[in-house]
């Protein structure tokens, strides 16, 4: 099997750690894989990928300066994607995210190369502007496939749209106990969160409920690892609500299971998601988890009450109580504990990975009609 997969970059996303997931795997399979990416090739990989993958950075993004300086760039973008991908002669495309998708669709127009797109996030809650929006309503009527990790995200499209399109979560990987670093990396006892420093993921309102509790559980820290460009906002905040010692904004790391190994709970404040890797990692881990249930993802993965437990949305004041909750009760942290690595069979990535192959021989065959 030839496959090309398309995504915007390999940076240290969610949805660029499953697309280098699923190229590892089916590389493994000895499938013939070509990854593409637009940014050129001074921008490596954050995720490590299989040595038999032929990954070709594209060099075509960037930013325009005017509206007819967009329309020239993305004509360009089209045709340069559009000769790689017939170079690269795949039995079938898999294009991830968005504009991205919306790009791959015009390059392989009238091609007749089988093609499915994929949304990582909950569509409804992460504009892309006008005119990207209504590209993507054509567009997709003329994918294969269109998949969702929810069915709440697949139904955000018309129900044309929805005719061809279908569900597929994302793979939650076990976790080896046996890698455990043996430097002590946080101060204990910790929340744990990681997620880019954006408004996606409510590190604000973290924050924030985490300020209702630090004068009752004075011993208790939280960390947060990843980055990005709400990082001075939130250390102002951190300061303001006068948390300089108790919140440590670490970055991104490369290790975040021995970070989440070592943290006591697992807190996700997001105001929306699609299906989030993080969550699966902290509960293939053995973390109790608590998350807002936000579009879309969290209800999907948490069994609330069982292996997590889940907040209003958008709410502080639930999140602190479901947080002041599991930090003064360690024997229902146990037992959400016990539970939580059930994730990673729900979820495994042979079922995922079988779903995907499922649609892969489905679209082919239907192509070849």
């Amino acid at each position: 099997m030839r496959l090309t997969l398309v995504i915007s970059s390999l940076t240290s996303g969610g949805a660029e750690r499953v697309m280098s997931i699923m190229a590892n795997y089916w590389a493994a399979k000895g499938w013939t894989i070509t990854l593409l990416t637009l940014p050129e090739s001074s921008v490596s990989p954050f995720y490590n990928l299989d040595s038999r993958i032929q990954y070709v950075p594209l060099g075509i993004a960037g930013n325009s300066s005017n509206l007819l300086a967009a329309i020239s760039n993305n004509l360009k973008r089209i045709q340069i994607l559009r000769s790689v991908i017939v170079e690269s002669k795949p039995d079938i495309v898999i294009s991830f995210l968005d504009i991205t998708n919306v790009l791959t669709l015009l390059a392989t127009q009238k091609l007749r190369i089988p093609l499915v797109v994929d949304e990582q996030v909950h569509p409804a809650m992460y504009p892309i502007g006008k005119i990207w929006e209504l590209l993507r309503q054509w567009t997709y009527l003329k994918a294969d496939r269109v998949v969702a990790v929810t069915a709440r995200a697949l139904n955000y499209f018309s129900p044309q749209i929805q005719s061809h399109g279908c569900v597929i979560p994302n793979p939650a990987l076990s976790v080896s106990n046996s890698d455990s670093s043996s430097t002590q990396l946080l101060v204990k006892p910790s929340l744990i969160a990681i997620g880019r420093l954006v408004p996606q993921k409510g590190f604000d309102l973290l924050l924030q409920a985490f300020a209702k509790l630090k004068d009752y559980y004075p011993e208790w820290t939280l960390t947060i690892l990843g980055e990005g460009e709400l990082r001075p906002e939130l250390e102002s905040l951190r300061d303001r609500l006068g948390l300089v010692n108790r919140v440590h904004l670490l970055g991104t790391v490369k290790n975040p299971h021995d970070y989440l190994k070592q943290a006591d709970i697992f807190v996700m404040s997001s105001r929306f998601e699609g299906f989030p890797n993080a969550l699966c990692e902290a509960m293939a881990c053995g973390l109790p988890v608590i998350s807002t249930d936000c579009p879309s993802g969290p209800k999907e993965i948490i069994r609330d009450g069982i292996d997590g437990i889940l907040v209003p949305n958008l709410d502080e004041s639930a999140l602190a109580t479901a947080m002041a909750r599991l930090m003064s009760n360690e024997q229902e942290r146990k037992l959400l504990a016990m539970r939580a690595p059930e994730v990673t069979e729900r979820f495994s990535l042979e079922k995922v990975m079988g779903m995907w192959e499922a649609l892969i021989e489905e679209v082919i065959k239907e192509k070849r009609k």
